[in-house]
C-alpha cells in the first residue's frame, strides 16, 4: 500500500511539474510581473477604498513601483505568439501597435500618478481620480487583449 502511495504521488508531481510555466521564458517573466502589479495596484486601491488603512509613505511607495512595474511586462511579449498557458489573446501579435500604445497609456498614467504622490501630506481623496485612471489603463488593455 505504501508503495502504491509513493508511486501516485510521484506521478502526481511530476504532472503538476509538467504544467508549471518556465519562469524564465518570456510567458513565466510577464506573469511574474503582473502579479506583482495586480498585488501593489490592490493594495494601493485597497488603501483608498478603506478596506487597508491609508498609510501615505506606503501609498507613495506602492505609486513608484507600480509605475517602474509597468515599464517592464512588454518587452517579454515576443513578435510571434509563444507556447503555453497565457491568458493574451492572439490580438496581442495581430495589432501589436494598438497593444503598445495602451501600454504607453499606462505608463503615463502610472507616472502621472507619481506626480500626485509628491505633493505632501497625501490626502486619499486627492489620489482617487488617478488611482482610478490607472485601474482604467488596465481594464482597458484587458478588455481588448486578455482572456478573462
Amino acid at each position: 500500500m505504501l508503495k502504491c502511495f509513493t508511486v501516485l504521488l510521484l506521478v502526481g508531481l511530476s504532472l503538476a511539474a509538467c504544467d508549471r510555466v518556465d519562469p524564465n521564458s518570456p510567458l513565466g517573466q510577464r506573469k511574474a510581473i503582473f502579479k506583482q502589479m495586480l498585488k501593489t495596484s490592490e493594495d494601493m486601491g485597497g488603501m483608498l477604498r478603506g478596506r487597508l488603512p491609508f498609510d501615505g509613505a506606503r501609498f507613495a511607495e506602492g505609486a513608484v513601483k507600480l509605475d517602474g512595474l509597468s515599464r517592464e511586462p512588454w518587452q517579454h511579449f515576443p513578435q510571434v505568439k509563444d507556447e503555453g498557458d497565457s491568458s493574451a489573446r492572439p490580438e496581442v501579435w495581430e495589432r501589436q501597435a494598438r497593444f503598445q500604445d495602451l501600454a504607453r497609456q499606462l505608463e503615463g498614467v502610472t507616472g502621472e500618478l507619481v506626480s500626485v504622490t509628491r505633493d505632501q501630506p497625501l490626502e486619499a481623496a486627492s489620489l482617487k481620480a488617478p488611482m482610478d485612471k490607472v485601474e482604467a489603463a488596465c481594464k482597458a488593455c484587458h478588455t481588448e487583449f486578455r482572456n478573462h
